[in-house]
């Protein structure tokens, strides 16, 4: 206790002995730094809906601070990650849900979560710059020769910046510009694949799942998509409900294999959202969709 009181009276007197724009800079950075490591603690509760109404004064609060520390890579993977998981969890289930009641809230809802998927994506590629100016040019040019440099420190930075990207994709296919770049957030998960497999207990194998189901006859393979469903369950030890949801709606229902969707989703269902702290948000949200699958497979499957 003592180092740290001294440590910090420190850093007290060298930030007296600086220029008042060094002070502001400095003390931007230190509330950066607490504030990104924060928006992690959404991960570990338990109430969706809480979840839902804090988020966006987090997210806008991380946008404030980003306004004076353009540069820090703490807040920039944190508007990442928040922008995309509350699109996602918060937006783009929402409107699957009502879709079959209330269109157009459906597709207002899908425009909202489009806007800050892509929002999204670009604090990920501010994230990325930092280190790598001129990443996102290069990646049109050759991307794997783009991203080869990256390492395994960047992966969380990859990964929600790629999510981010093909989500807004998805929700977009009639945006041509939007679309051309469909291949570049692939090679961005395969790079951050090669780096580090187990990052988010397997969730980059997530992807992949939907990603091939969702080319089969393009290039995508079902075949390929088992294999990182597989991995994914081999990584999570039965503590992530997603890869059970992905490959029921991904896979099964494209097969029209109406028994395994149900056994997938009982699984998804059957995970204990408190094994895993890092886990329990998201795996309320997975069994949220994975219930509500369960109510559509009459619709989904024909006998």
């Amino acid at each position: 206790m003592r180092s740290f009181r001294g440590r910090l009276l420190a850093s007290g007197f060298a930030a007296l002995s600086l220029p008042a724009c060094s002070v502001r800079s400095l003390a931007v950075s230190s509330i950066g730094d607490a504030l990104a490591l924060s928006t992690s603690s959404f991960a570990t509760d338990d109430d969706p809906e809480l979840v839902r109404e804090a988020a966006p004064f987090g997210l806008k609060s991380v946008e404030s601070l980003l306004v004076s520390s353009p540069r820090h890579k703490g807040l920039l993977e944190a508007a990442a990650s928040g922008f995309c998981q509350y699109a996602h969890g918060f937006l783009q289930q929402d409107a699957d849900f009502v879709e079959a009641s209330d269109l157009a809230r459906a597709t207002a809802l899908r425009d909202r979560a489009r806007r800050l998927f892509l929002r999204g994506r670009d604090y990920g590629l501010r994230g990325l710059e930092v280190d790598f100016p001129g990443l996102p040019q290069a990646m049109r040019r050759d991307s794997q020769t783009a991203l080869a440099p990256l390492k395994k420190e960047h992966v969380r930075l990859l990964y929600w910046t790629a999510a981010s990207w093909t989500a807004a994709i998805a929700l977009a296919v009639n945006d041509s510009t939007l679309t051309a770049d469909q291949d570049l957030p692939a090679a961005m998960m395969r790079r951050a694949l090669a780096l580090d497999e187990g990052f988010g207990l397997g969730v980059l194998h997530d992807f992949f799942i939907s990603f091939e189901a969702a080319r089969r006859g393009s290039g995508g393979s079902v075949d390929e998509a088992r294999r990182h469903f597989e991995r994914a369950l081999a990584l999570a030890g039965g503590r992530r409900a997603w890869p059970y949801v992905r490959y029921a709606e991904g896979v099964a229902v494209a097969q029209q294999d109406k028994k395994a969707f149900e056994t997938l989703l009982r699984q998804a269902l059957a995970v204990d959202p408190d094994q895993e702290a890092t886990e329990r948000l998201s795996n309320r949200i997975a069994q949220q969709r994975a219930r509500w699958l369960l109510t559509r497979t009459e619709e989904l499957f024909v006998e």
